[in-house]
């Protein structure tokens, strides 16, 4: 797998997660214009997350039946679409309707990493993913810092039009650009949604890199959906591009996400995800303490943002090393419920702020990584006993 392969994925997968992400320094903006309540526009928010589970449950186990480079690019003239919908959209319906399907189509994202761990070598699975990841990662801060600041300038609606421009310059440019990439086999949709739940009941690592990972991603949305509310309270009294320039923090997840593979290829993921997620309880401890000056928030955020991806780019590891045929659809159940923590932690954080302020701002995402953390410790010693009982009952010879 060439450098320049990587490096394509990496970027597309930036620019695409980035459609997902553009609302949420927006999101006071859209909220005056169609006179939403704060929990309102948070509810918008997280329409845009379930339309991204429902795209990733719909989609993505596509890649294991279709050429994979032909479904990359139909997908991304349907992302352009519902961009452009998102553009002009009169009402809240509307708004709503072209959230949800802004975010199927991004799920787009989740065809193209499964496909970087097809094409990489085993030895280097663990460091390419966590390249492609840091893609990823970049898209999301830098789509903070973008629709921050151009929508300040120039109106949350041409954000939009300008990504639905975006994707379909990249839609002809991965078609161009990407190797053909069939699947040995071809099911169909409804044996592919067998498969998906028979393969969560065959791997119980499956199934706790998901919980876990969706209780991360809460907390992580639950921070970023409400933060832009939060900022414009005192002592901040900070507005849209703040918000959005402050979005460039996530850099120390992206910074991280390489790191995080090459750690997992080296040590196991397993300690990496308990490292993810103690760091993000630290990171909400800090924010709790101290976030009410700024330079606590500041390091709040970073610790957070920093703990979540090292959860998430481990937990997508452990999941890769499963079954090298249904990479697919391992994927489409982690991020399903990935997403639909999400989801959850959009509204829950805007829900939290406006019945509890700082303590629910807080609190909740802190409940959410208590069971976390509990859950993993439970679930690894689970594993150490029955590895324990396996070499036991093995014949000495």
């Amino acid at each position: 797998m060439s450098a320049a392969t990587v490096w394509l994925l990496a970027i597309s997968t930036g620019c695409i997660v980035a459609n997902i992400h553009y609302a949420q320094p927006l999101l006071a903006d859209i909220a005056r214009d169609f006179g939403l309540s704060v929990v309102k526009v948070g509810a918008v928010a997280m329409i845009t997350q379930v339309g991204m589970a429902a795209g990733l449950l719909v989609f993505v186990p596509l890649g294991d039946k279709f050429e994979r480079r032909s479904l990359i690019s139909t997908l991304l003239v349907g992302a352009s679409l519902s961009l452009a919908l998102m553009a002009g959209a009169p009402n809240v319906i509307w708004l709503s309707v072209a959230a949800l399907a802004v975010g199927a189509t991004a799920a787009t994202v989740h065809i193209i990493v499964p496909l970087a761990a097809h094409l990489a070598p085993a030895y280097k699975r663990g460091q390419i993913v966590g390249s492609v990841l840091s893609g990823l990662l970049v898209g999301i801060l830098l789509a903070r810092a973008f629709s921050g600041l151009f929508g300040a300038r120039y109106g949350w609606r041409a954000v939009y039009a300008t990504a639905a421009v975006a994707m379909s310059v990249l839609a002809v440019l991965l078609r161009a650009a990407l190797p053909i990439s069939r699947p040995d086999a071809a099911p169909s949709w409804r044996a592919l949604m067998r498969s998906i739940a028979a393969l969560a009941a065959e791997h119980g690592v499956l199934r706790e890199s998901a919980l876990i990972s969706s209780m991360l991603f809460f907390a992580f949305s639950a921070l970023w959906t409400t933060l832009v509310f939060v900022l414009k309270t005192p002592p901040y009294h900070y507005g849209t591009a703040a918000a959005g320039m402050i979005g460039l923090l996530g850099a120390s997840g992206a910074i991280a996400a390489p790191l995080i593979g090459r750690f997992s290829d080296k040590r196991g993921p397993e300690r990496a995800v308990l490292i993810g997620i103690v760091a993000t309880i630290l990171g909400y401890l800090v924010l709790a303490v101290a976030g009410r000056s700024f330079a606590g928030l500041i390091l709040g955020i970073i610790i957070i943002d920093a703990g979540v991806q090292t959860g998430h780019v481990a937990n997508q590891s452990r999941i890769y090393n499963l079954a090298a045929d249904a990479r697919s659809r391992l994927n489409t159940f982690y991020m399903v419920a990935f997403f639909a923590g999400g989801a959850l932690g959009s509204y829950c954080g805007t829900l939290g702020w406006k019945l509890w302020g700082w303590a629910g701002f807080c609190g909740l995402p802190l409940v959410a990584l208590t069971f976390a953390l509990v859950y993993f410790v439970h679930a690894s010693s689970g594993r150490s006993l029955t590895e324990v009982h396996s070499a036991a009952c093995e014949p000495t010879g």
